[in-house]
Order: structure tokens, then sequence, then C-alpha cells
């Protein structure tokens, strides 16, 4: 499969279950495979940034930073598709190719988001991912163990093919 930037996937339950991480989303609700994800592609590495439908709780949530700190990077809310999504950078995490499922699709075709929401999104996990180097982190996750974890899965892959 060609994994791409700007392009939704879905990940395998597999990936969750080698994790075992609890900060991670659920990979399931209610039978369907969700959340979506909207990846970025890093050499080996792809970047998972979960949406969700759930845009009240997160209007909410991204008020309450905007009166605080004056802005809010790590939450958006965008149409994609023509439904507005929450976009949960936030929740980001790393992952490789061998754990995703599917790439989301619409009428079978792959969906990919507009150029200027790929750039906006982008611009904000780099901002995330800065003020974390900076000391500053804002990821629910642990993505350096998530990181090195699935490095040692990139190793043990080149070890058996």
């Amino acid at each position: 499969m060609k994994v791409q930037t700007g392009y939704l996937y879905h990940i395998k339950d597999e990936f969750f279950e080698h994790l075992n991480d609890m900060g991670l989303m659920l990979n399931h609700e209610h039978g369907k495979a969700r959340p979506t994800y909207f990846v970025i592609k890093d050499k080996d590495l792809l970047w998972f940034i979960p949406l969700s439908s759930k845009v009240n709780k997160y209007k909410n949530i991204i008020n309450k930073k905007i009166k605080k700190y004056g802005k809010c990077k790590s939450i958006m809310i965008r149409k994609i598709t023509g439904v507005d999504c929450a976009i949960l950078i936030q929740n980001a995490f790393p992952t490789i190719e061998k754990f995703i499922s599917h790439p989301h699709t619409r009428n079978k075709v792959p969906v990919k988001v507009g150029t200027l929401l790929e750039d906006e999104i982008l611009n904000n996990f780099k901002t995330l991912l800065a003020l974390k180097n900076g000391g500053n982190d804002l990821f629910f996750t642990d993505i350096d163990r998530i990181k090195e974890e699935m490095l040692k899965e990139l190793e043990k892959e080149k070890v058996t093919s």
C-alpha cells in the first residue's frame, strides 16, 4: 500500500494490542472502524492524527484554551468530506505501515484533505513537536516511547526479510 501525507487511514487493532498504551484513543466505537486518522509520512514512520465527530465537545475545549493561552494549535475544527471534524493533533502518535488497516474511502476513492488544510495541520503538528522539544509537551501519548517501539519493529522487519 502506498501511504501518503494528507490521506486518511484506519489502523489495525494489532497496533493497540502491541503497545497496550492507555494514552491512545480507542480504535473502535459502536462496531465501526474508528477513528479515522490523518497521516503524515516521515521517512519510515507515519504520524497518525485522529479525527473525531464529537465537534461540540472539542469546540468547548478549544474555546477554553483560547481564553487561557490566546490560541489553540492542538485541536482544530474543519470540514473534511463536507462534515465538521475535530482534528486532534494533541492525540497524534507514530506508527509504521504494517499497522495500517486500510485507507479511508468515499465512493471507493481514498480520501485526501485539501492542500490548505493539509498545510495547516502540518504547521500545527510541527509547532507541537517544537514545543515538546522545548520542554512543553502537549501530546497526550508518550510519543517518544511509541516512536522507539516502532523503530524496533522496523528493525525486526529488516532482520526477518
